[in-house]
């Protein structure tokens, strides 16, 4: 029975896209933007903003409703260079949560909380 359930292929592929909700679109967009997010549709008088991440995308909606501000979890971005994004963070005035570590789980990352509370782990893996 494993070896069958093994032979079939994975029925998904990769992840095209995370939504986040903004209570703040203008406020939003710029922090991405100043992390070096391309835009690719929407801006900060839109309801709904895509920025391109490797093959994906990292979509940001507007709140209407006015939820409260939360974390609901963690997006992990794979980039070139943690720690010169982490300088990048800096630079723009931000406080990252951690800095740029070397995980017993084989990478280095750090940990920032958007405007809306959502958090983004920006990692690469190590070599060995």
């Amino acid at each position: 029975m494993l070896a069958s359930v093994e032979a079939q292929r994975d029925p998904i592929e990769s992840i095209s896209a995370v939504t986040l909700l903004t209570v703040d679109m203008a406020e939003a967009v710029a922090f991405y933007q100043v992390l070096g997010f391309h835009l690719l549709y929407g801006g900060k008088e839109a309801p709904f903003t895509s920025f391109r991440v490797g093959t994906g995308y990292l979509n940001l909606q507007l709140d209407n409703v006015g939820s409260p501000r939360r974390v609901w979890g963690r997006v992990v971005l794979w980039v070139d260079d943690v720690d010169a994004m982490y300088r990048r963070a800096l630079t723009a005035g931000f406080d990252p949560e951690t800095s740029p570590a070397d995980a017993p789980w084989g990478e280095r990352y750090f940990h920032i909380h958007d405007p809306d509370g959502h958090e983004l782990s920006f990692a690469r893996p190590l070599a060995r």
